[in-house]
């Protein structure tokens, strides 16, 4: 998980000093001391860390925080306010050409996973209403111009490429030509990897740039790679000038250094995080959602959004009534469980909630208990899954003998779902949820 042990020593040193009423100057040494060990093990440039330290000691030490009521509780804003500026301060959003074809180069090393960004940047261009063509130009790594067919194929968004042709310039002009002729807005440009900043390669960039004059230069960069990423970074921006990066790699990273890094030192923003390895695993990197997940504050705004792709709005709006009406049945359990997974995995969404998230960091979340609860389901009738109640001894054996599980798992599931039925009927009568009114459309 992204920043997990960073997070869990940043965490563990705020929660030292949030509640305190009396903050002396001995203290904000301390937990500056602490705060400066934790970034270093992060693998976070040392200047960096250096420059971090003093902007939190500083703030730290002022009046307005040693006289304040809650002091503690100020500590933890200014740790906060100097980490989002620390991973950017604002989002880096992706600039597109107003008088025509945009066109984007994708740079870094082999390895990086720059095919799948590229994939990854296509498939989320076209659902921001964009016609994305993806132009194949890693012509030396073997099967690298079939890597991205197939990318592009699952995607169903086109390829172009001239497979017999070295000449990458070439390819690259042909590709915008293409894109011209078949009312493509968009072309995201795969180069060739390097396994090192190879000066015969990087003069390749450097004469594409020329040749396809692209809008920017996305350089992606494995987050796990640390300290190595960030020296990546400052290689290709002085011999290339980039325009933005592409953390790859992010929900492996357990460390962070990369991330808190990376623009410090180049001037240069995030503005993607890959979070997994499916292609719709991309997201805007939000420096203070970030920090916010980072200090254990949870990240409501990314949950809501993540909501908001999966789930329709009618569907929402039949489940809100049937919670209103108490009729919610085992069918519309199973649509709101795949609904759920559809968002991610179950751990990636709790650590989203505020506080909750932290509590629960170490509870063994079992993935597959989803899918057995599903498996049950499936093995009833839709009579029975409409109606539970009917569901008696022997209905109880062949379902369990359907799915491949005890009579007991599914008493479990059903004495699971009468509970939370009980609790939406007793929601219906009061008009509310957790103290919270339904809401009014």
């Amino acid at each position: 998980m992204a920043f997990e042990g960073f997070s869990d020593k940043i965490q563990n040193i705020m929660k030292k000093i949030r509640g305190k009423t009396r903050i002396s100057e001995e203290d904000i040494k301390e937990i500056s001391r602490e705060i400066k060990l934790a970034l270093l093990e992060a693998d976070v440039n040392f200047k960096v860390v250096k420059d971090f330290i003093a902007k939190v000691s500083e703030k730290a030490a002022g009046q307005e925080v040693l006289k304040s009521l809650t002091p503690g509780q100020q500590v933890v804003k200014i740790v906060h306010d100097e980490l989002v500026e620390l991973l950017g301060g604002t989002t880096g959003k992706l600039n597109f050409n107003p008088n025509g074809v945009t066109v984007f180069l994708m740079v870094g090393l082999q390895g990086s996973g720059k095919t799948t960004a590229s994939g990854k940047i296509a498939n989320y261009l076209r659902k921001q209403g964009k016609k994305p063509l993806l132009v194949a130009c890693d012509v030396y790594r073997p099967a690298a111009i079939k890597q991205l067919q197939v990318v592009g194929k699952q995607l169903n968004i086109p390829v172009f490429a001239i497979e017999d042709s070295k000449d990458v310039v070439h390819i690259a002009q042909e590709g915008v030509k293409e894109a011209k002729s078949k009312g493509n807005d968009v072309v995201i440009v795969d180069t060739a990897g390097r396994l090192h900043v190879d000066e015969e390669l990087m003069d390749e960039l450097v004469r594409l740039k020329a040749g396809v004059k692209p809008y920017e230069i996305l350089l992606v960069v494995d987050a796990m790679t640390g300290q190595d990423a960030v020296n990546v970074a400052t290689s290709f921006n002085e011999k290339l000038g980039i325009d933005g990066i592409i953390m790859s790699k992010l929900d492996g990273d357990t460390r962070g250094g990369a991330a808190l890094s990376v623009k410090a030192v180049t001037g240069k923003p995030i503005k993607f995080a890959s979070v997994g390895e499916k292609l719709n695993e991309l997201e805007p990197f939000y420096p203070d959602r970030m920090a916010s997940r980072i200090l254990g504050m949870g990240d409501v705004l990314s949950l809501i959004e993540k909501a908001e792709e999966t789930i329709e709005e009618e569907e929402a709006k039949k489940l809100e009534k049937k919670l209103r009406e108490a009729t919610f049945n085992l069918e519309d359990f199973l649509a709101q469980m795949q609904q759920m997974k559809k968002m991610g995995p179950l751990g990636q969404l709790i650590k989203m909630l505020p506080g909750v998230g932290n509590q629960l960091k170490d509870v063994d979340i079992d993935e597959k208990q989803f899918s057995r609860i599903e498996a049950i389901i499936l093995s009833m009738t839709p009579k029975e899954r409409n109606n539970p109640d009917i569901i008696n001894a022997s209905r109880k054996k062949r379902i369990a003998e359907g799915c491949g599980m005890q009579v007991s798992d599914v008493n479990r599931l059903l004495k699971q779902f009468d509970e939370m039925r009980k609790m939406m009927k007793q929601i219906a009568k009061g008009g509310k949820l957790g103290g919270m009114p339904f809401p009014r459309r």
